[in-house]
């Protein structure tokens, strides 16, 4: 005897809901008939389910051809459109000198991206969560788009997530931070959570240099090293969120830690003028061993200075050997070095490279990101767009209030 048929016809809908939705965004109008092509579900299903997301508010009907003047033979062909303002989700990087903020349209497009730094590098939980109403509150205001007609907020952090979006609290600072609880209490929002190198995967698969890669590692590579691991096309976690942790390259040897591109570049950059009186990293930084940066040590290497460039040879050796241990394990088509650091670190791209094979027998694809610092929030509009249409029966345009004016 079949147990459970009304859940399962329910779960159906709801899958197959999120495929019209995934079919419709971004598409255009679109007719019955196309949308029984792309997504390979019966007409009744289709216009059962388009009726349905109409009365939801996700997709809007709009007048048939004979109703246009066009004169169609036959019964004319129902045409819908996805509403792509019909609501809106957050995006949010919360590192650890600054909070990045995207507001995008259901369509993904991005409405704003503000970024607000931190007084200091370690502030109080408290103090954090006030920088993240101020910095959600701008983002909102410049996108023109009501508080209340957010549907989702996605949030990274620098700590493992488990697939339930549970931050492990093993990390001290998560312990005072509970930073879904704050926005959903503060704000009404559903939140959920997600570790940012995890985050930055789902962006550059969406729209970085990964497109149509399935089997991808993403490594964040500025002050500290982290990695989101994609496999046959899906984010894996682990039992508790570790998965793709980078501890172990405390024991590598030639590693050490898990410092990244950005610190390795100014630090050695610093030893290497400490030696070289001559070098042109003293002029760039005006004398000050401590005002060097990464971008300087790129900047002369390019340039020709000797001591800059053994910086990055030295760089480039470290990190074949980092991607070699990952690369070991997961054995990834491509791995992609992303971040604020990512422009300057296409230079590393040759020398990687030429060491890795050293330390794998199975060496992927390099590449750098296109997308910036804000790769970690681009990420979170991902994810919080993903489960929204998960979720499409239940979070809907239609349950939000109605506004006349934007947020001023």
């Amino acid at each position: 005897m079949v147990t459970g048929t009304a859940p399962s016809t329910q779960l159906v809908r709801r899958v197959n809901a999120g495929a019209m939705l995934k079919a419709m965004r971004g598409a255009g109008v679109l007719t019955g008939t196309e949308l029984m092509d792309s997504t390979g579900l019966s007409r009744a299903t289709v216009i059962s389910i388009c009726d349905e997301l109409v009365r939801l508010g996700w997709l809007q009907e709009l007048e048939n051809q004979r109703g246009t003047g066009e004169y169609v033979k036959g019964r004319p062909a129902r045409r819908f459109v996805f509403d792509d303002g019909a609501a809106s989700v957050l995006g949010i990087d919360i590192g650890a000198t600054k909070i990045t903020t995207i507001v995008a349209n259901m369509a993904g497009t991005a409405l704003s991206q503000v970024t607000m730094p931190f007084r200091t590098y370690n502030v109080p939980a408290d103090e954090r969560a006030d920088v993240l109403d101020r910095i959600a509150a701008e983002a909102l205001k410049k996108a023109g788009v009501a508080a209340d007609s957010v549907l989702a907020v996605s949030v990274g952090v620098a700590a493992p997530v488990s697939r339930d979006g549970e931050v492990l609290r093993a990390q001290e600072f998560w312990k005072s931070f509970d930073v879904r609880r704050i926005v959903s209490e503060r704000h009404g929002w559903h939140v959920l959570l997600e570790n940012d190198a995890n985050l930055a995967a789902l962006a550059e698969r969406w729209q970085g240099t990964a497109q149509g890669v399935d089997n991808l590692v993403v490594m964040l590579a500025g002050d500290r090293l982290g990695s989101g691991i994609m496999e046959s096309g899906r984010l894996l976690h682990g039992q508790l969120g570790g998965f793709g942790e980078l501890g172990y390259l405390d024991h590598v040897d030639g590693v050490g830690d898990t410092y990244g591109i950005a610190h390795y570049a100014a630090l050695w950059g610093r030893e290497a003028m400490d030696s070289n009186p001559t070098t042109t990293l003293r002029t760039l930084c005006g004398g000050n061993p401590e005002a060097l940066t990464a971008e300087m040590v790129f900047t002369a290497a390019a340039d020709g200075d000797g001591p800059a460039r053994t910086a990055l040879d030295r760089l480039a050796q470290r990190m074949a050997r980092v991607i070699g241990s990952v690369s070991t394990l997961v054995n990834p088509e491509l791995v992609v070095i992303a971040g604020a650091v990512a422009a300057s670190a296409h230079a590393l791209i040759p020398g990687i490279e030429e060491k890795m094979t050293e330390f794998t027998f199975t060496p992927p694809r390099l590449a750098t990101s296109p997308l910036g610092d804000g790769i970690v929030s681009l990420g979170a509009i991902r994810h919080a767009l993903d489960y929204v249409e998960e979720h499409a029966l239940d979070l809907y345009p239609a349950s939000l209030p109605k506004h006349e004016t934007a947020v001023t």
